[in-house]
């Protein structure tokens, strides 16, 4: 069947039969591979086993199950994206994707371990324990069929479910780096788009034009920002003025979805890189527009002293293998528009208390509205804030209350990250590193009161020095 089309192409020499004619052998769900009819056949290129460094060694066993499985039922199936890209670095895959040519149902009666997620493009789920597979059917290219794919008036992608084959597949994908299929069956590398060359070159390259493809999703200029830093590539010059000129498309982007893109910037080991990156196409004005302004108008470098130190911990402490929170990070950047903001409520005669923790809210408020922050972080912020202040008493029975709070360890951490960067007394922060390394009697005495003199120890001290003035100038009229 296929060779009578392309002989037909090759004598009527057609391309919108040949096309039409295509799409019924793919709606009738024939198996042979379209490959070899595709305007970009030409361009594909195979690389063998000896001309990559990918072992299937280095690949998840159960990835290995879901491959062989697909194959023996007689589907295609491929590994794709990210962890093919970072096998060829040598790196080791956070994650394995999967993509073939049966659609989620048909997935899912291949693997009883499998359950069917998403709304905007349908993905199979195959779950192996805590290792799940991530299995998606080749994405296609429809002009007709608006029920499964949806655009917005500004071209960003709403919904998605349209299925296609490989070639379509890879012109729906972001980087040309991300476009690369390792083949099961032969254990090759695929390429449609010169991914491996801008792999060797360490270049981030978007596939088609892309003001098309950054308006169709605005993150993927994050992701560009993400990828350029993790993988140390640089964006190839033909991305990097369109994302300067598309940045505020992200505003038209789901809140919650910007946080999840936010934590994956800055929660990663490069936030300090990121930071840098993201100022640099304007981005992070966007995510953070009070900070900006606080950044364009900064005096001594400040906030950017504070900020800086903070990324840099939070990229020490991945380094090390420690844990690092999202609510220190936000509290991190979004500290100077809360100081900003309460020195002019402190101008309008409010008392300091009220100043701070309405400035507070008021800058979570408009953050949530960018990156919806949940509850719980946004309440872990405010508390590293709020103690911030209690920090300046030292006397009495406050500072054992302080050091019982939850976030006391955050917020002492915060204080130190001021103090480093010149926002606080060092002395004050020696004074509680002692106080809560002491025990309960230093404890005590380092927060007594001074005692106060009685009137009658003070009178006698009087009488004292004046009996003593008294005999000493009687011993000098003596002599």
């Amino acid at each position: 069947m296929i060779n009578v089309i392309k002989k037909f192409k090759e004598t009527q020499g057609s391309t919108i039969i040949f096309n039409f004619i295509k799409k019924i052998i793919t709606a009738t769900n024939l198996r042979p591979t379209l490959l070899e009819e595709s305007p970009v056949a030409e361009k594909v290129r195979i690389y063998s086993r000896s001309e990559h460094i990918i072992s299937r060694s280095k690949i998840s066993e159960n990835a290995l199950k879901v491959l062989y499985r697909l194959q023996k039922e007689g589907y295609d199936a491929y590994l794709v994206g990210g962890c093919v890209r970072d096998l060829l670095l040598g790196r080791e895959p956070k994650d394995f994707d999967v993509v073939t040519n049966a659609d989620p149902e048909q997935v899912r009666k291949v693997f009883r371990n499998c359950r069917i997620i998403g709304r905007r493009f349908r993905l199979a789920h195959v779950h192996f324990g805590h290792e799940v597979i991530e299995v998606a059917t080749f994405r296609g290219v429809s002009e007709t069929d608006s029920n499964k794919q949806m655009l917005d008036k500004e071209g960003r992608l709403l919904r998605d479910n349209v299925y296609g084959n490989i070639e379509e597949d890879v012109w729906r994908r972001d980087f040309t780096v991300n476009a690369l299929y390792y083949n099961i069956k032969d254990f090759s590398v695929v390429d449609y788009v010169n991914g491996m060359d801008d792999h060797k070159a360490a270049t981030l390259k978007l596939i088609g034009e892309p003001v098309v493809r950054f308006r169709e999703d605005p993150v993927r200029m994050l992701r560009a920002v993400r990828f350029a830093v993790k993988l140390g590539f640089k964006i190839d010059g033909g991305c990097q003025q369109p994302i300067k000129d598309m940045a505020e498309l992200l505003g038209s982007i789901p809140s919650a979805r910007l946080y999840d893109e936010v934590l994956k910037l800055f929660l990663f080991g490069y936030a300090l890189q990121t930071f840098e990156m993201l100022r640099q196409y304007a981005l992070f004005q966007v995510l953070f527009p009070a900070t900006e302004q606080c950044l364009a108008s900064e005096e001594n470098g400040f906030p950017r002293q504070l900020i800086i130190k903070a990324l840099q911990n939070s990229d020490n402490r991945i380094a090390e293998g420690k844990s690092v929170t999202a609510y220190f990070l936000f509290a991190s950047l979004l500290w100077e528009p809360v100081q900003q903001l309460a020195k002019e409520k402190l101008k309008q005669g409010l008392p300091e208390f009220m100043a701070y923790q309405d400035a507070a809210n008021e800058i979570l408020s408009r953050q949530v509205k960018i990156t919806a922050l949940p509850r719980h972080i946004s309440l872990s912020i405010r508390d590293v804030w709020s103690l911030q202040p209690k920090f300046n008493t030292r006397v009495g029975s406050k500072p054992s209350r302080l050091i019982t709070h939850p976030k006391f360890r955050a917020a002492y951490d915060f204080l130190l990250l001021r103090a480093e960067t010149g926002g606080v007394d060092p002395e004050l922060v020696d004074w509680w590193s002692k106080y809560q390394n002491a025990s309960e009697n230093e404890q005590r005495k380092m927060t007594a009161p001074a005692r106060k003199k009685s009137p009658a120890h003070s009178a006698s001290r009087k009488r004292n020095n004046r009996k003593k003035t008294a005999d000493s100038l009687t011993d000098s009229q003596n002599q």
